[in-house]
């Protein structure tokens, strides 16, 4: 060793004898007096006193306090760790916005976090996890975790009550050797929702388009046989197989429009329209529809203008509809009623805009789903009306866009009322 290392090496001593000197300080001063009383009132020779007051300073130099000391180690074998290896399982778990269960070897849950308790009330530490999850895909996974299968592993698992969720559970073992195994719950409900949605649209727009094609593909097979020399039979089957091309174009431009709307669901307009402009233009444009249904629309509008934040063709789209739907199915009625009012008296509320007409109504249990794409009330008269399924859905899609709702009152023999409320500028 070199001189210079020993004269370190020394330094670096005298430093820590130093250091516990002054963490050990008071219990040195009071040894110190305690002997220096004792010597003033005995024989004890002062070398005896000078050997014991050695002794202490000496003692208190090598022999470190163990609990500050401890806490120093600590301090410094905590420092020296990185960033994720200071973090805490349970804080891990916090941090995860899906339900996320840790249990041990012996199939216990050992810790269950905020959106676990929220999806799984009945689920806390202690609970056995076979106990609370009883599908068969759910026991088999748990079970090939604590056979020793590390690998991670997925199924899908159903939770009925208190509303039916549907997950896709990952799980796995939580380190090498920690004992700790994990379940993760991602939630795929929107997603089966969608793709049910999807399934049933393509099934119902595939449903739409067959019945005219089938249609137009019969007569045709019927002109070029038994009436391709008949010309009464031949004009009449044009004249149906126009119609239902007309409809078959038709379905396609309102399927366009629905996923136009679709494609952005949210718009903030910035043209300002008059509403009051806005619906006598569509009345004005319908009634030629509304006489030759034997209806007679009547207007309850103000003089004044009110205006609405909003995109013009796209609210025209939304009172064409409206009003016609009610010439077409409350002819029977003989009368549409079309009213627009402002919310309250304060001149920056909304507006509500009422289409009512006086048909048969629509039965209870069919309101919340006449806005769903191509359900009908009556599939024959809607055909019969020319209908597509899709005006009401559209409708909905134009009034999500501009933040808008509508509300659907009716009651059968008396006649059906829309309202569409528009937020105030």
């Amino acid at each position: 060793m070199s001189e210079t290392d020993t004269t370190e090496t020394t330094r670096s001593a005298l430093a820590l004898y130093a250091t516990r000197l002054s963490e050990a300080r008071w219990v040195v001063i009071a040894a110190i007096v305690s002997i220096l009383f004792v010597a003033a009132f005995s024989t004890v020779s002062w070398l005896y006193v000078a050997i014991s007051l050695v002794g202490v300073v000496t003692a208190a130099a090598a022999v470190p306090r163990r609990s500050r000391m401890r806490r120093r180690r600590e301090a410094r074998a905590h420092a020296m760790l990185g960033p994720l290896e200071r973090l805490s399982a349970e804080r891990l778990a916090a941090a995860v916005p899906d339900p996320l269960i840790l249990f041990d070897q012996t199939g216990r849950i050992v810790h269950v976090n905020q959106p676990a308790q929220a999806a799984f009330g009945s689920t806390s530490p202690g609970v056995d996890v076979q106990l609370r999850f009883r599908s068969p895909e759910m026991q088999e996974l748990v079970r090939a975790l604590l056979s020793g299968n590390d690998r991670p592993a997925g199924v899908d698992y159903a939770e009925r009550l208190p509303v039916e969720r549907h997950y896709r559970v990952s799980a796995s073992s939580v380190g090498a050797g920690s004992g700790l195994y994990v379940l993760v719950f991602k939630d795929q409900s929107e997603l089966r929702r969608v793709d049910r949605m999807r399934a049933d649209f393509i099934a119902n727009a595939s449903h739409e388009l067959r019945t005219p094609l089938a249609s137009i593909s019969g007569f045709i097979e019927t002109l070029r046989g038994p009436a391709r020399d008949d010309p009464g039979a031949r004009d009449r089957f044009l004249e149906i197989m126009n119609n239902q091309t007309a409809r078959m174009a038709r379905l396609i431009d309102d399927l366009l429009s629905l996923s136009r709307l679709e494609m952005k669901s949210f718009v903030n307009p910035e043209e300002r329209v008059d509403i009051c402009l806005l619906v006598g233009g569509v009345i004005d444009s319908l009634n030629q529809l509304a006489k030759d249904a034997g209806v007679e629309i009547v207007r309850a509008i103000p003089s004044e203008p009110i205006e609405v934040p909003g995109s013009r063709d796209e609210l025209i789209q939304v009172f064409e509809n409206l009003l016609e739907n009610a010439c077409k199915y409350g002819q029977s009625g003989g009368r549409v009623e079309i009213a627009v009012e402002r919310s309250d008296n304060d001149p920056k509320s909304g507006v509500d805009v009422t289409v009512r007409d006086f048909g048969p109504g629509i039965p209870d249990e069919h309101i919340p789903r006449v806005t769903e794409r191509f359900y009908r009330v009556d599939v024959e008269e809607s055909r019969t009306q020319k209908g597509t399924g899709l005006g009401l859905a559209i409708v909905k899609h134009i009034l999500s866009r501009h933040n808008a709702r509508l509300t659907i009152r009716s009651k059968v023999g008396e006649g059906a009322a829309f309202t569409v409320h528009l937020p105030g500028p």
